[in-house]
């Protein structure tokens, strides 16, 4: 939703249209400024006091299987945050991450000291053994969805193809490429609660594995790990009902 722009105050008076967060950083007063231009991170206050009131922020950043034993590496806490707001933002290139460099509410409601560079993300994906942080990414993403099916819900498969460009070319192969024909690929196999549109787990595969036999080993994973009360009926449509 674009709402519009957002300044936040740590101190002053609340005004009438002015209202109070618990952020990761602390309260602050939130004014909206109904004079300035839209933009799409003006509820992002609101998104930073829900992951700060359940414990989801600081969970996320404590199992997190990066470290660093140089008193000069980045934090955590900025490495993660500066993901996280990428991400909500929209990018899909590292590169992109400088654009949020500009934003001085967002990262400081994180409790974060900066907004680190584009090289130093790379580096931290390198650092962290891959074992290790799939295993921090998959059991973060079951605990948000795993509460919520408890009723009957629809499993969904999605097959997206993503063009790799520059370097881009660990697994990638020419295959079925719609958009960019001749073009390196990788296929996303996406499991998805389609009622809700959560998403349960995601297999990437090479550009040449895209068809269902190659998503299969992926939703077998991700269907063992569901609570043992769930039962399953497969619909004549291939859905899987739970």
């Amino acid at each position: 939703m674009v709402v519009r722009q957002m300044e936040v105050y740590s101190h002053g008076v609340l005004a009438p249209t002015s209202s109070v967060v618990q952020t990761v950083s602390g309260s602050v007063q939130v004014l909206w400024d109904q004079g300035n231009p839209a933009t799409p991170m003006g509820q992002m206050a609101y998104f930073i006091e829900f992951l700060n009131m359940t414990g989801l922020w600081d969970k996320w950043i404590s199992e997190c299987p990066l470290r660093y034993t140089s008193p000069n590496a980045s934090r955590i806490q900025d490495i993660l945050g500066t993901w996280f707001l990428s991400i909500l933002s929209g990018h899909r290139r590292y590169c992109h991450v400088t654009t949020i460099r500009s934003d001085g509410v967002n990262p400081d409601l994180l409790g974060m000291s900066k907004v680190i560079s584009e090289d130093a993300l790379r580096n931290a994906l390198k650092n962290m053994d891959a074992e290790a942080g799939m295993g921090w990414l998959d059991g973060n993403l079951s605990a948000s969805v795993i509460q919520l099916l408890d009723a009957s819900w629809i499993l969904d498969t999605d097959t997206t193809i993503k063009p790799l460009y520059g370097k881009q070319q660990e697994g990638a192969e020419v295959s079925f490429n719609p958009k960019k024909p001749g073009r390196p690929s990788h296929a996303y196999h996406t499991y998805i609660v389609s009622p809700l549109r959560l998403v349960l787990g995601v297999e990437v595969c090479a550009g040449k594995q895209h068809t269902a036999h190659h998503a299969q080993p992926g939703l077998l994973s991700t269907l063992n790990a569901l609570p043992m009360d769930c039962n399953a009926v497969v619909s004549a449509r291939g859905h899987i009902f739970w």
